[in-house]
């Protein structure tokens, strides 16, 4: 009896096994894949059946027995897909396609409408291709108008963070400060499709930067289709420039191929200004420059798929730009009294040649069917600067009259920084929780080296108190792991841990000294997102992010602006690090609620000094302060009336900075309010206008003290038939939106700073695109970009 039992026992488990059977799919919607969204199957009388929630890849899987079923996937933010469906066998359902809430008709198909912003949980998405703002323009032009997104005195930052760094399709870019704006410069804004602003980045990414990450998505055609787009852009301010842009897509069978090229060609007007208070004169400085645009970039990328499983590829990226300035300085002196003592003509003529090559290759490998995945990236990238600045200086009396030629010099620096970097990653979905792991090696070598030559007697002199070289290298392993899960219906858990152990060595020559630096760090991160219903979305979030000073930051070499002016690296400067607290709320997908803290501690940053007995404007750089920055911001998005879209941000913010150094200067906590607006107008079906506005107002911030700020910006859109855009837009309409009053007091002497790099001007774009229009994203590019940003 008890041998017949457990016959049918066997019999059961056996056919139970039989007839289970496995349901797989991937969820997307138009532009990338959609985690986390909920998976149900039913039977015809609404009983949950089982259910799972898609991994990091999209994917799901589900099993049960055959017969009838409605398979329903749901998320926040996306109508609810419903779908009967029959079972008779292991059933591939392909890629599901959600639709947001808003949604247009085109003829038969179904379109999303994707906003010009977007929330996530961990960053906020600025869709390039819905802005007329970023139409002919370049990625500077794109990056200006993104939301909460600062470039000043060509330093990016994220509102309230600091200083930030670029990725290009999720891997950190290299370049930094002058070197990172030439290059953006000469990406074309009509080959990107979004920019992400990342508050608080995910283990997986490296851990430099304090103030968050700005991934800039490219574009890539789909399977089956191909496309080229020509843009030809003209600037006006006082001078002029041309922009002429190509961008090509295949991808066809298993080749996938983009091609980009960008070339400017022109000038604009960059003018400067600092208000010095010695305690026995003042000295007001005004720097009018006239700075070259001409540049030349491109970028290939090819994709072989080498079976359904496995596809490799290859990209290189190449910019070359020439930011030659002519400048001339004038420097009035007056006494304590307000007399002019004595006037200087500063004439300087700044020759630069930067050129940079990028290399990566790729291969990525899917496992099984389950998103299991093995991807492994190797890059090489180069990076030169040569520099030859030649410069007089004339004195004048209080009658203008010449009293000569005071000095006369050459300064000729040159850099040169080679990166070798290699990074492999694994996705490893489990039951419960999706994990990923990963490793990285990067290896850095950089030379510098200035001459400086005294050429007041006609002839150069070799200067070798002013002339040295600098070595600098850094060796950086890293390793990460991060899971995601649903701990239950409402509740998503996201944790990571990455750990980086760091080497560095500077070599001065001519101080003949060797600095060596050595520290391993932890870097854990945190999310947590609580779906409370349809209409309420909460999420919390924690980091911990290094930020490394940049190579010339580091370089004890003299650069000469003019004769009473350099700047000066500093060899002993350590990284800084930040913790990042987040928690914000989502109210029907339209209102954002957030409250983020932000602490640095041992904080670097420019330093204005003075040398009081020579009068000499010193800029150096040093680890001073720790700094908290609070932060309150509502950004929210509504339609007035069908033709009218708007999309809204404002923000409070206190710093508060301590100082950590014995330093003679003043320190100002202070409050910040800044609102950005953004409206478009459907004046017709192939009409749109564009008005964008932010708004800063004057604060304290450490050492220093802003000005309020104001930018306006409109732009007009127009589509003629057979895919022809003219493209007009009216920047910083007010000439209100540059830098201006960046005032610091340092050894009790008082600075102030101003800079307008033809923030208002003009410009008119023409484009023409031919082809199959899909397009996609490509997330693919270099593992060493934290080393080329910091090339600067």
């Amino acid at each position: 009896m008890k041998t017949k039992t457990l016959q049918i026992l066997i019999a059961l488990f056996f056919t139970g096994i039989l007839t289970a059977q496995t349901i797989t799919g991937k969820v997307a919607d138009n532009l990338d894949v959609i985690p986390f969204a909920n998976v149900i199957l039913k039977d015809n009388q609404q009983k949950i059946i089982t259910g799972a929630t898609t991994k990091n890849d999209g994917t799901f899987e589900l099993k049960t027995n055959q017969g009838n079923y409605i398979l329903e996937i749901s998320i926040l933010g996306y109508k609810t897909f419903s779908k009967t469906i029959n079972i008779k066998g292991n059933l591939n359902l392909g890629t599901i396609i959600l639709r947001e809430n808003a949604q247009a008709l085109n003829e038969i198909v179904v379109k999303t409408e994707k906003r010009i912003l977007e929330r996530k949980i961990d960053r906020l998405v600025f869709n390039v291709e819905k802005s007329i703002a970023a139409t002919g323009g370049n990625g500077v032009d794109v990056l200006r108008i993104t939301p909460g997104v600062q470039l000043q005195n060509n330093t990016l930052s994220i509102l309230g963070k600091g200083a930030t760094q670029i990725l290009i399709n999720g891997r950190l870019s290299p370049l930094a400060g002058d070197e990172l704006v030439a290059f953006l410069s000469g990406l074309s804004a009509s080959d990107i499709v979004k920019i992400e602003v990342i508050t608080n980045p995910p283990a997986k990414y490296d851990a430099s930067g304090n103030g968050g990450l700005i991934n800039i998505i490219l574009k890539k055609g789909t399977q089956n289709s191909w496309k080229n787009a020509t843009t030809i852009s003209y600037i006006q301010n006082k001078y002029n420039f041309t922009t002429v842009t190509n961008n090509f897509f295949y991808n066809k069978n298993k080749v996938s191929l983009s091609a980009s090229i960008n070339a400017n060609k022109g000038y604009f007007e960059n003018l400067e200004g600092i208000v010095i208070e010695y305690p026995t004169n003042l000295w007001d400085i005004d720097i009018a420059g006239k700075q070259q645009t001409d540049q030349l970039s491109g970028r290939f990328l090819l994709d072989y798929a080498l079976s359904e499983k496995t596809t490799l590829g290859v990209q290189y990226l190449r910019n070359t730009t020439e930011p030659n300035i002519d400048a001339v300085t004038s420097s009035n002196i007056f006494d304590t009294d307000n007399n002019l003592e004595k006037s200087l003509k500063n004439v300087a003529q700044n020759e630069v040649d930067n050129n940079n090559h990028s290399v990566n290759f790729h291969l990525i490998s899917k496992l099984d069917t389950l998103g299991k995945q093995l991807s492994f990236d190797a890059d090489y990238f180069t990076f030169t600067s040569d520099r030859n600045l030649d410069f007089t200086t004339e004195q004048f009396d209080v009658s203008d009259n010449s009293n000569g030629i005071s000095s006369s010099a050459l300064n000729i620096s040159n850099q040169k920084i080679e990166n070798f970097s290699s990074q492999l990653d694994i996705d490893l979905p489990l039951k419960k929780v999706n994990l990923s792991y990963g490793f990285k090696a990067s290896f850095t070598n950089t030379n510098s080296g200035i001459l400086f030559f005294d050429t007041l007697s006609g002839s150069p002199v070799l200067d070798s108190n002013q002339s040295t070289s600098f070595k600098y290298k850094e060796n950086v392993l890293a390793a990460y792991f991060s899971g995601n899960t649903k701990l239950n219906d409402k509740l998503t858990l996201q944790f990571g841990l990455r750990f980086e152990d760091t080497k560095t060595t500077g070599i001065s020559d001519d101080l003949n000294q060797e600095n060596k630096n050595n520290y391993s760090k932890f870097f854990p991160t945190l999310f947590l997102s609580y779906a409370k219903n349809d209409n309420n979305n909460f999420n919390f979030s924690y980091g911990k992010r290094i930020n490394r000073p940049n190579f010339r930051d580091l370089n004890p070499f003299r650069f000469y602006i003019n004769d009473n002016s350099y700047s000066v690296g500093n060899p002993f400067l350590q990284p800084s690090f930040s913790d990042n607290f987040e928690i914000s709320h989502l109210y029907k997908n339209k209102w954002n609620t957030g409250f983020s803290v932000n602490i640095t501690t041992d904080g670097f940053g420019v330093f204005f000094n003075s040398d009081i007995s020579n009068q000499d404007q010193i800029v150096t750089r040093e680890n001073y302060f720790k700094k908290y920055t609070y932060q309150l911001q509502e950004s929210f998005s509504f339609s007035p009336i069908s033709w009218w879209k708007t999309q809204n941000d404002v923000r409070f913010l206190a710093h508060i900075t301590e100082l950590t150094k014995n330093i003679d200067a003043d320190v100002n906590d202070g409050i910040q309010f800044y609102a950005a607006s953004n409206h478009t107008f459907s004046l017709s079906k192939n009409t749109k206008l564009q008005a964008n506005a932010w708004y800063s107002s004057f604060h304290n911030d450490g050492l220093f003290s802003l000005g309020q700020q104001f930018h306006l910006s409109l732009g007009l859109q127009h589509s003629f038939k057979n895919n022809i855009k003219l493209s007009m837009l009216f920047s910083d309409v007010l000439n209100t939106g540059s830098l201006r009053d960046y005032n610091s007091t340092v050894n009790n002497i008082d600075q102030s700073y101003r800079q307008n790099a033809s923030s208002r001007n003009f410009r008119i774009s023409l484009s023409y695109n031919f082809g199959n229009k899909k397009i996609n994203v490509k997330n693919r590019i270099f593992s060493n970009n934290d080393e080329q940003r910091r090339s600067n």
